[in-house]
């Protein structure tokens, strides 16, 4: 029996009074990936920040590693949340900095002294673990290249390296590949599962693609109007499951 690497049961979430989630409850193993599917406005990236803590959540329960962070306040809690890492459809990194010196700005939560403040002070142990994790995203030889010239596929593996050097052990993946031609979504796809079946994480990755959820993916979570109304293995989706979580996303249209 695999670890329960994330737990979330109950997840409740409004904005303005508007229900965006509502009794919300999944688990993600260690060395699953678990793609969550739904139509825009379904509760798909508001479910991954409330687990990141970008979004506080109104009720329910999250557990991450056997911590739960529902229930942690101040330095426990960020303790805590540092074993989940996210990457976005958005890359956060520093365009002028190096690939070597964004991935090292995945360990800054348990770096302390100069080191926390400037790259020019990270230390060589830092830096020798962070070029492991450019050479395990198959990104070693640009490492010292500035990120702001790498192409969006390549930027999102230097991303994905970062998220490693924090050694977390839970990757969430917010439409990881959405900016990405179609080429490059595949290949960061296939890196996302091979880091959950061979590092053993748990990764949880919103797609807008349902394909690339059954071509890379274990399980898949739909998501309707703020519900679960789909959690299986990717074998089990087909047109009936597509129609009832995409429809009203097709109607709007």
């Amino acid at each position: 029996m695999r670890h329960k690497a994330l737990a979330v049961s109950a997840l409740a979430k409004s904005f303005n009074g508007r229900r965006v989630l509502q009794d919300v409850s999944f688990d993600v193993k260690a060395g699953e990936l678990v793609a969550f599917l739904g139509a825009n406005g379904s509760g798909k990236s508001t479910t991954l920040k409330c687990v990141a803590g970008l979004a506080v959540p109104d009720a329910g329960r999250i557990e991450l590693d056997d911590s739960v962070l529902t229930e942690l306040t101040g330095r426990q809690l960020q303790l805590a949340r540092s074993k989940a890492a996210m990457v976005f459809q958005k890359i956060h990194l520093v365009p002028r900095r190096t690939a070597l010196d964004n991935v090292c700005a995945g360990a800054l939560a348990r770096v302390s002294g100069l080191g926390s403040l400037s790259p020019f002070f990270f230390s060589r142990e830092l830096r020798e673990e962070a070029m492991g994790c450019l050479e395990r995203v198959g990104m070693a030889d640009r490492a010292l290249e500035r990120v702001g010239r790498l192409s969006g596929g390549q930027q999102q593996r230097v991303a994905v390296a970062r998220a490693l050097c924090q050694r977390a052990s839970v990757l969430l993946a917010d439409e990881p590949v959405s900016a990405l031609d179609p080429n490059a979504a595949e290949q960061v796809m296939e890196l996302l599962a091979e880091l959950a079946h061979e590092e053993n994480l748990a990764v949880a990755a919103v797609l807008h693609q349902p394909e690339l959820a059954q071509r890379h993916a274990d399980r898949a979570i739909g998501l309707l109007r703020g519900r679960i109304v789909f959690d299986g293995p990717v074998a089990a989706l087909d047109q009936d499951v597509f129609d009832k979580l995409y429809s009203s996303e097709r109607n709007a249209a």
